[in-house]
């Protein structure tokens, strides 16, 4: 799972430095852009900022994955402390929760 956890990361600081151009800052010379491609700028620059948020987070959590499988806590949950379903981390490497345990923390 530590090779997975990775390899995403790895994808993830890809996707990152690709994206830099899309958040940059609006340029607000009408001369140079009309208005209402200023404002097709400014909803791609915004979601950019989204989806740059997003992989922040999803870092954070591949960090915490990471340093649970150096401490000997991968795959335990959270809450009970149970062991969490293989495939449940399959599907989610930086999962904190049992199925049980997330239902939960959803409600």
């Amino acid at each position: 799972m530590r090779e997975r956890l990775l390899k995403l990361r790895e994808e993830l600081e890809a996707i990152a430095a690709m994206g830099e151009e899309s958040a940059a800052v609006v340029e607000l010379d009408q001369s140079k852009v009309g208005r209402l491609s200023r404002m097709d700028a400014m909803q791609v620059q915004a979601m950019a900022e989204a989806s740059r948020q997003r992989r922040k987070a999803m870092l954070r959590d591949i960090e915490a994955a990471l340093k649970r499988i150096d401490d000997g806590d991968y795959g335990l949950c959270r809450d009970c402390e149970e062991a969490i379903n293989p495939k449940r981390l399959e599907f989610d490497p930086t999962a904190l929760r049992c199925i049980d345990c997330a239902s939960k923390a959803e409600q």
